[in-house]
């Protein structure tokens, strides 16, 4: 019997691939448990049909993604915190922080596990933060750090 994968099962086939399998795993296994379909014309016109759907929110997402990078790289956030002297700061800025800043002051939602923040920054100035925006994009988002009081 010729199925369409809907779920990744190991040693059978990846999602998405049409395979023939036997009969009884077909219906007793694959098919009850909802990990594929039987591959009928109409079942493949209609995954036919959701791969392109998928690709166009895929390239959306892509283009979405770009933009917000155009916006990012030309932002500067500016933070301030206490420091001590040689211009080390008491504590730490952390991705939560600038995620929140980018939230309240730009209007500009991004999870803080999306800025690559190596390390927190303990020291003023400036420092480029890279920021995962999607698999295909990265953006570089310069933070400037401001002693409380300037």
């Amino acid at each position: 019997m010729k199925v369409i994968f809907l779920k990744d099962v190991k040693g059978k086939g990846k999602k998405g691939e049409v395979k023939n399998v036997a009969d009884g795993y077909a219906q007793n296994y694959l098919i009850k448990n909802g990990l594929a379909v039987e591959a009928t014309e109409a079942n493949l016109k209609t995954w036919e049909a959701k791969k392109r759907k998928e690709q166009k929110l895929a390239e959306q997402e892509l283009e979405e993604a770009k933009k917000l990078k155009e916006t990012l790289e030309k932002l500067t956030v500016e933070l301030k915190a206490k420091a001590g002297e040689g211009g080390r700061l008491f504590g730490s800025i952390t991705s939560k922080q600038i995620a929140e800043h980018l939230e309240g002051k730009k209007g500009i939602k991004i999870d803080k596990r999306k800025i690559d923040l190596k390390e927190p920054i303990r020291s003023l100035g400036y420092t480029k933060v890279p920021v995962k925006l999607h698999p295909q994009v990265t953006a570089e988002l310069k933070i400037h750090i401001r002693e409380e009081g300037e």
